[in-house]
Order: structure tokens, then C-alpha cells, then sequence
């Protein structure tokens, strides 16, 4: 799981930065491991890959899930069981 955001990071990109290792934690028990990576949105490695232009954004799987926002925690929950199946 990737977050994509400036460097440094903004207070909403700290913030689901945040949610998702609170999510990661309380998975954790359930037999979900959460890797957590922070990319730099103005790398032009990452712009090209996964064609973000607003931050923050939660890539799961290679797949941006959310961007330009901040998620609840139930959504990125969700989103997390979803890509683990």
C-alpha cells in the first residue's frame, strides 16, 4: 500500500498516514499484513505509474483507491479487507 503525497508531507497526507496504520494494527490480528510506503507526488516515476494529481492519495495493489481526499477509517477498512481476499 502506497500514500502519495508531498514531500515534506502535508497535514492531511500525515493524517491518512496515520488512519492507515491505526487500520493496520487492528488488522493485524486478523491475518492482514499492511505494508505501509509513502511516495512523493512530485516524483515523475510515481506521476507516470499511477497518474495521481491530487494528494493525498491511498493506492492499494497498484490501484488508486482514493485521492484528493481523506478517508474514514471504516473506508479504508473496507478497502483493505477487499484487496486482501
Amino acid at each position: 500500500m502506497e500514500i502519495i503525497g508531498p514531500e515534506p508531507p502535508c497535514v492531511r497526507c500525515q493524517t491518512v498516514k496515520k488512519l492507515v496504520e491505526t487500520v493496520a494494527v487492528k488488522l493485524k490480528p486478523l491475518g492482514i499484513d499492511v505494508k505501509v510506503e509513502k511516495l512523493n507526488i512530485t516524483s515523475g516515476k510515481v506521476a507516470r505509474k499511477y497518474g495521481v494529481l491530487s494528494s493525498p492519495a491511498l493506492v492499494i495493489n497498484d490501484a488508486v483507491k482514493i485521492q484528493g481526499r481523506v478517508p474514514s477509517e471504516e473506508e479504508v477498512e473496507s478497502l483493505i479487507k477487499e484487496a486482501a481476499k
